[in-house]
């Protein structure tokens, strides 16, 4: 089972990093799930993380006080209006839209209620 989470934790470390430069992939919910795998899997790799710069400090503080940085939040509401827009842009049926419009509002819903870290 460990290689299970080891395998996942990699796969969601490189989608997180590819996230760093393209702007519709969230990158700290990745980072998240790959601590989570490694924490499991990996004491090095759970360690890299937690102590990397820029992702250790977002992950700490959704560990302790489940808080998420006024910018990150900034930036999750840009990508969901962008990706919504798109959607529109697109001309994606009315049904289709409902279902996005609705699943995005409940994720800055989410967002939004957590604290600042």
């Amino acid at each position: 089972m460990r290689i299970v989470w080891l395998t996942l934790g990699i796969v969601s470390t490189a989608i997180g990093i590819i996230g760093l430069f393209l702007p519709l992939v969230p990158t700290v919910p990745l980072m998240l799930l790959a601590t989570f795998c490694f924490a499991r899997s990996s004491d090095r790799l759970h360690n890299w993380i937690i102590t990397h710069p820029r992702f250790g400090p977002q992950v700490i503080d959704w560990q302790e006080r489940r808080a998420i940085a006024k910018r990150a939040k900034i930036a999750a509401t840009v990508s969901v209006f962008a990706a919504f827009g798109l959607s529109l842009a697109f001309r994606l049926p009315v049904g289709i839209l409902a279902i996005q419009g609705i699943t995005l509002l409940g994720v800055l819903i989410f967002i939004w209620t957590r604290p600042n870290s």
